[in-house]
């Protein structure tokens, strides 16, 4: 969950009338809060069966929770999913009212589109007969059909061309910020790319072998820095040698 939050600007916040403020309710909102989700949008479900005051009481208790995560303003929505499906229109227009609450309460984020590529590598598979695939949120730039994108990370860095951009299942010409985008790569084997690397536009990364630590060296604040060599083929090391 904390993976795909982290990639989130805004979440509708989903809570019964009839139960109120659960455990995984608040299991939910302290993680968002953590991972940098700024926005949220409460939807009060079942809504058509519970009893106004009792609604009212749950939405009174759900500012509170999110007020003391930092959350304040927050719209809540009566809703109801199920009549909804069943074509109730004043459910039905519940639903769009909490549509229209996300539109007005979520703005549209920045993204970084002319800025270099770069997409941190999340997943990594192979299609058979069409190369390898890597998968991530693409943090800035954009990336096209066409492109050389470099891989870079442990060991040394190398190029590949793309050959295919997807985003959720479909294909597209051109990937940009803000997108989880699968990216296939033309003549790379899968054990060359791994989560920890990255794609970027060629020549504007690399990954450096020099670490700079600094290490508490006493309580009376002192500290000790020293130079450390990592290969790049491996993590670093947890040894510092002190100055």
């Amino acid at each position: 969950m904390i993976t795909g939050a982290a990639q989130l600007d805004g979440a509708i916040l989903v809570v019964s009338a009839h139960d109120g403020i659960m455990p995984q309710t608040r299991e939910h909102v302290l993680p968002a809060r953590r991972v940098g989700v700024e926005h949220l949008v409460v939807a009060v479900n079942k809504a058509d069966g519970a009893d106004p005051e009792l609604t009212d009481l749950v939405k009174l208790e759900l500012a509170e929770l999110l007020a003391w995560h930092g959350y304040r303003d927050v719209p809540m929505v009566r809703v109801s999913g199920l009549r909804a499906l069943e074509g109730d229109p004043v459910w039905t227009a519940s639903v769009d009212a909490l549509l229209r609450a996300v539109d007005e309460h979520i703005p549209v984020p920045v993204r970084y589109v002319d800025a270099p590529f770069l997409m941190p590598a999340e997943n990594v598979l192979t299609v058979t007969g069409r190369g390898t695939v890597v998968t991530g949120a693409i943090e800035r730039g954009t990336v096209r059909v066409g492109d050389t994108a470099e891989v870079v990370g442990f060991g040394d860095g190398f190029t590949a061309v793309v050959t295919g951009v997807e985003t959720f299942g479909r294909t597209m010409e051109r990937g940009e910020a803000g997108d989880n985008a699968a990216v296939l790569l033309r003549g790379v084997r899968r054990e060359q790319v791994r989560r920890g690397t990255v794609l970027a536009a060629p020549g504007t990364l690399r990954a450096p072998d020099v670490h700079r630590p600094r290490v508490p060296a006493d309580p009376g604040g002192g500290r000790a820095a020293d130079r450390v060599r990592v290969p790049a083929s491996r993590p670093p090391s947890t040894h510092v040698r002190p100055g």
